[in-house]
């Protein structure tokens, strides 16, 4: 490195090492889960495709994502549509919806 011929200025920079900016009772808080992490209810008709067990949305999601493609239910034609099978069209109450509307659908089931 070059000397420029400058001084550092205190206070100035990084903090020291050791200190921090939050006070000792704040670090030891326990966090709460966010609303998608929080284990949800599924109704009959979803548990059929999901399981029984409470599962956070985002895992509810990610089986319902498993499910469509292990029974190739995707529109080859247009990828965002699913094409409902028996236990779908129960969950969806169509036989037909996009991977948009596919959430709507889900809330309606989870509790």
């Amino acid at each position: 490195m070059t000397n420029t011929g400058k001084k550092a200025t205190p206070g100035k920079g990084a903090p020291e090492k050791g200190k921090t900016s939050k006070a000792p009772d704040e670090e030891k808080a326990k966090s709460v889960p966010s609303a998608f992490a929080k284990p949800l209810q599924p109704s009959k008709e979803l548990a059929a495709v999901v399981g029984p067990d409470p599962l956070p949305r985002t895992e509810v999601v990610s089986k319902m994502w498993e499910y469509i493609k292990k029974h190739n239910l995707q529109n080859e034609a247009n990828k965002r549509e699913i094409l409902a099978d028996e236990k779908l069209a129960a969950v969806f109450g169509k036989n037909k919806v996009t991977m948009f509307e596919m959430n709507k659908f889900l809330a309606q089931h989870l509790k």
